[in-house]
């Protein structure tokens, strides 16, 4: 047996990518668990007590539980809709993509992953405003129309690895073309469902920009906006801004953390074709 010899450069490429990961959080974790005079004596240091009253302090004031039920629900409404429709006009588009309509409409639906969101960012402002939709329904439709683009070049390209044939011998048994999709099809797309609820999910709760320019009631806000309005008040005090942060971090890292093995293999198998 020849024994393998160790890439080093890779090695230590690798343990720097993890330092400049893992430094940041151990920072927040760190900060957060001071209290302000153990930070000016040391903000590297750990901290000489665990102050979990930052977190209690951090929740009464960004009115916490108030702002993550609305991150709950625009999250959880937006990835239903988005599983639910955007998988139906992908089917409805990789089984017709030899007609000239469909293969120009998935081309101009893919075309929109190319166009930066500050070139629209106003036009969507004032058509919002316009059409009464500056409110957690209306920023729900914006996600359902923003995840079309990279959902439908994922989508396409797994459903046309499935045999055409389980199709047609649904058609045969009477089946109509929408019993056909949620009773064979829709179950197949597991592997991709699963990818495309991670990541909207993720993107969703994370987001910042929308929510920004749409919502425009106060009761209404979500996580990542709660603690940007609360910056100001918190510029002083950075172990309760810290403990903030860290409690809008936790539900998506649980989540990332359960089901990141399907993130990786939906996205290489929607990607085949």
């Amino acid at each position: 047996m020849t024994k393998q010899s160790t890439n080093w450069v890779v090695t230590i490429l690798i343990a720097l990518g993890s330092l400049l990961i893992l430094f940041p959080l151990y920072m927040a974790v760190a900060i957060a668990l001071k209290n302000p005079e153990e930070m000016a004596e040391s903000v590297f240091s750990l901290p000489t007590g665990l102050h979990f009253e930052n977190f209690a302090n951090a929740i009464e004031a960004t009115d916490f539980f108030s702002a993550f039920r609305n991150s709950l629900v625009i999250t959880v409404c937006s990835v239903a809709f988005i599983l639910l429709t955007n998988s139906l006009v992908s089917y409805a588009i990789a089984r017709n993509m030899n007609k000239p309509f469909f293969k120009g409409l998935y081309f101009y639906f893919i075309s929109a992953m190319f166009i930066p969101f500050q070139i629209i960012m106003l036009p969507i402002v004032k058509l919002t405003t316009a059409l009464h939709m500056n409110n957690m329904p209306g920023l729900i439709v914006l996600y359902i129309v923003y995840g079309l683009a990279f959902n439908i070049f994922v989508y396409v390209g797994y459903i046309r690895t499935i045999p055409i044939e389980l199709e047609e011998a649904a058609t045969v048994d009477g089946a109509s073309t929408y019993g056909t999709f949620w009773r064979i099809i829709f179950p197949l797309l597991a592997p991709i469902n699963a990818t495309i609820v991670i990541l909207s999910c993720l993107s969703t709760w994370n987001d910042f920009m929308l929510p920004l320019i749409i919502l425009g009631k106060p009761e209404s806000y979500t996580l990542p906006l709660v603690q940007y309005v609360f910056q100001g008040q918190f510029s002083t005090d950075f172990n309760l801004a810290f403990a903030s942060y860290l409690l809008a971090l936790a539900p998506m890292v649980i989540v990332y953390l359960i089901a990141q093995k399907w993130i990786i293999n939906g996205i290489t198998q929607g990607a085949v074709k």
